[in-house]
């Protein structure tokens, strides 16, 4: 499970129905670890490690949370790790 959000800022600028409006496709590490509740530094340890609970696409040093994967993170509170390693993308 993911650990409880208590800020009240932190769940009204990071709750489901504000990502689903305000977010694009994809959002900043940064902005995907507040959601989920740690650190930037955090998040790139676990996009590292290829354990960040959401999917992240990266493009050569870039780094994006998925929007639909952050969500559905958020409101089934249960991680869909990456699973494929690096996470990198490759042509088909």
């Amino acid at each position: 499970m993911l650990p409880p959000q208590t800020d009240g800022k932190q769940l009204a600028e990071f709750s489901p129905a504000y990502i689903r409006a305000a977010w694009s496709g994809t959002g900043s590490v940064e902005d995907g670890s507040k959601a989920l509740g740690f650190s930037r530094a955090k998040g790139y340890d676990l996009i590292r490690r290829g354990e960040f609970p959401c999917r992240v696409l990266r493009v050569g040093r870039t780094a994006r949370v998925v929007t639909a994967s952050l969500l559905r993170v958020l409101e089934s509170g249960e991680p869909e790790y990456n699973g494929g390693g690096s996470g990198t993308l490759s042509p088909r």
